[in-house]
């Protein structure tokens, strides 16, 4: 059974940089972005009609990758595109399955976006919409009871939380092992 790590986050909070490193660290399958990919490919970001494709083909990248290895790190799930797609096209319609899908993850981590915002392509909006889209990711989180672990600082502080929080997780018994009083 695999172990899968999902780190959520604004634009530019170090997601991609942070999911490389566990994956290194641990030796760990890595689920890259694909909106990032999309964009590339497309020269545009996504229209609303377009989003759905978008979260779907993160979720079979994700399974696709806890097949094949016992610890996944997934640099987003389809959780940010559903917000993205309420936030920018006020469309609710991905909203409930991301979710589903965001409780099925192992543990989440997010990041905080406590980084200096700096402009990267076609997916970067400012650090206004930054903090707004990052409330909005918390209140979502917290609305549907999924636990999160905050990683905030430089890059070797959000490295060293965010491995602490994954040693825990490896550490803890599983379903299988533990006892009931």
């Amino acid at each position: 059974m695999s172990i899968v790590v999902a780190l959520l986050g604004a634009e530019c909070t170090g997601k991609s940089t942070l999911a490389e490193a566990l994956a290194a660290h641990f030796s760990a399958g890595l689920v890259t972005e694909y909106l990032r990919e999309w964009c590339d490919t497309h020269g545009h970001t996504p229209q609303r009609h377009e989003q759905a494709h978008i979260a779907a083909e993160q979720a079979r990248r994700i399974e696709a990758a806890a097949r094949e290895h016992a610890l996944v790190i997934c640099d987003t799930t389809p959780l940010i595109t559903a917000l993205c797609s309420e936030h920018y096209f006020d469309d609710p319609s991905l909203t409930a399955d991301a979710l589903a899908f965001q409780r099925r993850c192992d543990l989440t981590l997010l990041c905080a976006p406590d980084l200096p915002w700096q402009a990267d392509g076609f997916l970067r909006d400012g650090p206004g919409v930054r903090a707004a889209f990052d409330a909005r990711l918390r209140t979502a989180l917290a609305r549907d009871g999924i636990a999160w672990v905050d990683v905030g600082g430089g890059d070797g502080q959000r490295l060293d939380g965010a491995t602490q929080a994954i040693r825990c997780l490896l550490s803890a018994p599983t379903p299988a092992t533990r006892t009931t009083a």
